[in-house]
């Protein structure tokens, strides 16, 4: 016998479908945060927890809006067209009717806005898809699906996350080491966020201009005293990419040894303000090369 579907059990299966995509690509991102180099302040893991459930709870109603706009009406649209052109419903349908209804108010957006063809294009292809799986997994008929939706979606989600983890700890995944850089990448001209600088050169000299101070009982939040002159620099290799070490030598001025960061592409030396184990860093990244 023919079971009528249920549009109302769709709804929120759907938006639970669009919530767990959501944190899922937020692991994901978390993840890839991993692999790259630290930022120059430190992360308030307070403030993150709070937006991060501002935005579960935005999300949960956009979830259930695009759900309600979108989705529904593509399925329903889906068994109608599959009935009348093939005498049954067909879920391949699902992707067609939701690739069509998402392009018109995408492509009026574009318009309106001049942005150009590719990223639309993108953009149109990942609304797509991520509102077809809604539709295509809210679709059957049969009793219990939000709840083993609720499961098999939390177990994907914090299973995703355990094996990036994992990965990352057994070396699987590339977590971040900072560029090895050696005594001939040293000489160039290093620069801050206010134009502060460190001219290296190839025979151990080094012009440093308006290059913060920071002491072990620095302040973050309050301006630096900063050092100008010459002197000379040298490069300690260290055990390994993560010990490696420049030293700048300035009458005057009483700078730590710096550390190295940054990527290949873009090498930085850097310094902790204030303790040691301060995540406030204090940067300078390689512009141009020196002689």
């Amino acid at each position: 016998m023919h079971q009528e579907r249920s549009y109302g059990r769709m709804l929120p299966v759907s938006a639970m479908v669009g919530c767990l995509e959501v944190a899922l690509a937020v692991v994901v991102i978390l993840l890839y945060v991993q692999t790259q180099p630290p930022p120059d302040s430190p992360v308030d893991h307070t403030a993150l927890v709070a937006s991060l459930f501002s935005f579960g709870m935005i999300v949960v109603v956009i979830a259930f809006l695009l759900s309600l706009i979108f989705v529904l009406p593509a399925v329903a649209l889906a068994d109608l067209l599959g009935r009348r052109i093939g005498g049954r419903e067909a879920w391949w349908w699902v992707p067609l009717t939701v690739a069509a209804l998402v392009a018109s108010p995408i492509w009026a957006f574009a318009s309106y806005n001049h942005v150009e063809t590719r990223p639309v294009l993108v953009f149109w292809a990942m609304a797509t898809a991520s509102l077809s799986t809604g539709g295509l997994i809210a679709r059957p008929r049969h009793p219990g699906l939000g709840r083993q939706v609720a499961l098999w979606g939390t177990a994907l989600v914090t299973g995703t996350g355990l094996l990036g983890a994992l990965g990352l700890t057994a070396g699987l995944l590339p977590a971040y080491e900072p560029p090895a850089i050696g005594p001939a990448t040293v000489p160039g001209t290093w620069v801050d966020h206010t134009g502060g600088s460190l001219v290296f050169t190839s025979d151990g000299r080094v012009t440093a201009s308006g290059v913060d101070e920071h002491g072990p009982d620095a302040d973050p939040h309050r301006l630096p005293p900063q050092c100008s002159g010459p002197g000379t620099w040298s490069y300690e290799p260290g055990r390994g990419v993560r010990t490696q070490k420049v030293r700048v030598h300035v009458p005057g001025c009483s700078w730590p040894a710096w550390s190295v960061g940054g990527t290949e592409g873009e090498p930085r030396i850097y310094q902790h303000v204030g303790h040691p184990d301060s995540e406030h860093l204090y940067q300078l990244r390689k512009v141009t090369d020196g002689p």
